[in-house]
């Protein structure tokens, strides 16, 4: 059955979502802040951020939070993280209890160290909430290359829909009811796939790219359990799939941002080269404050924040990182 869907947010994810939905019979709305946007996708059927594909007839976009949710049934959150809390408050005139929200952004929040499902829950307190998640890159979505992911929503009836919704012959959907635990492990991967950035920029070969993906994990998920996720979560796609590929992928921003600020770049110079979000630098706070707070070890973590907060330099933080007193693995 095809079905009514907007999408918040034009940059290279949701449009490739927006393609996804699109393609398989559902009726489709984008919503963009910027009105450059919207013309290049309406007038020239492309869309800036994922340069070789054609937008189809029939996929339009709005400048209008108003317009792009009126009569949808599910809209999916696709905005930078910096941008989240502010775009859901300004849509609250346009939503109705029944429609559902899909969290299709990946991050924490600074000062509250919410994930968005939580502030979506905040915010709007009667709707149905789900999270997509796991390794898939815009680029590869758009232009139909096999991918799979996880839809996790407390409401098993929710994930059960979502997953008929976006599941093609090209995009397989896994259900989850570990809704916090999928948003942890899309989250927290950044900070890590930073941070293997900096190894390469530093040289450093792939023993230390497997160490720190490793211990990654290690940390993602102490940290996960100990705010209410289940621990084989972290071992499924919204984690160890979405760690994978981030940390290796030339798609990945996070790893290019990680890889100048290893050459020796500062965030700020890192950014404006990699020209969009860098979703693992907003990341490590809230990560960090939340590693503290529940007295979990992620010496990781701290470096990165150290780094981004406190000018530490990625070479120091190496070695603070191997030269850390003698530890059992498990």
């Amino acid at each position: 059955m095809a079905e009514n869907i907007s999408v918040i947010g034009s940059g290279s994810w949701g449009m490739a979502l927006a393609l996804l939905l699109h393609r398989n019979g559902h009726h489709v709305k984008v919503w963009s802040y910027s009105e450059e946007e919207a013309r290049v996708i309406n007038e020239e059927r492309k869309c800036i951020f994922l340069k070789d594909v054609e937008i189809p007839e029939g996929l339009n976009c709005y400048t209008s939070l108003e317009e792009t949710i009126k009569d949808t049934n599910i809209i999916l959150i696709v905005t930078p993280s910096n941008a989240i809390r502010t775009t859901l408050n300004h849509m609250k005139p346009f939503v109705n209890q029944e429609q559902i929200f899909v969290m299709c952004s990946k991050g924490m929040e600074s000062d509250t160290q919410k994930v968005y499902t939580q502030v979506i829950e905040e915010i709007y307190p009667e709707n149905k909430v789900a999270a997509l998640s796991g390794p898939s890159h815009a680029e590869e979505v758009s232009i139909e290359i096999p991918t799979a992911v996880v839809i996790a929503s407390n409401d098993e009836s929710v994930s059960e829909y979502l997953q008929k919704v976006f599941m093609s012959s090209v995009f397989r959907v896994y259900t989850s009811d570990d809704m916090i635990g999928a948003e942890i492990g899309g989250s927290l991967k950044n900070i890590i796939a930073l941070a293997c950035g900096m190894a390469i920029g530093l040289g450093y070969g792939d023993n230390t790219i497997a160490a720190l993906i490793t211990r990654g994990i290690a940390e993602i998920a102490r940290l996960g359990v100990e705010a209410g996720a289940k621990k084989q979560t972290f071992y499924g796609l919204s984690c160890v799939g979405d760690l994978f590929v981030t940390c290796s992928s030339k798609h990945s921003r996070n790893r290019k941002a990680g890889i100048l600020m290893g050459q020796g770049k500062s965030l700020e110079e890192a950014k404006k080269e990699v020209g969009m979000v860098v979703e693992g630098a907003n990341a490590v706070e809230g990560a960090y404050i939340l590693a503290h707070k529940y007295s979990v070890g992620a010496p990781i973590i701290d470096e990165m924040y150290d780094i981004i907060h406190n000018g530490k330099s990625p070479k120091e933080a190496t070695m603070e990182l191997m030269t850390r007193g003698m530890k059992t693995e498990f």
